[in-house]
C-alpha cells in the first residue's frame, strides 16, 4: 500500500492523528501481549509441579 492511497484523502492534520492512534494501538496491542504473557508464565510453572 503506498502512502497515497492510503493518506491521500487526508490533510496533514488527520494524517498526523491517524499515525498517533496507529502508534497508540500498537503500544496497547504490546501491552496486552506482556500481560497475556505475565498471566501465562505463573501457569505454565504451577502445572509442571
Amino acid at each position: 500500500m503506498n502512502w497515497r492511497s492510503r493518506y491521500g484523502g487526508m490533510d496533514v492534520s488527520e494524517a498526523r492523528r491517524l499515525r498517533q492512534l496507529e502508534e497508540e494501538n500498537q503500544r496497547l496491542k504490546r501491552l496486552v501481549a506482556d500481560q497475556a504473557l505475565d498471566i501465562q508464565v505463573p501457569k505454565d510453572v504451577l502445572g509442571k509441579k
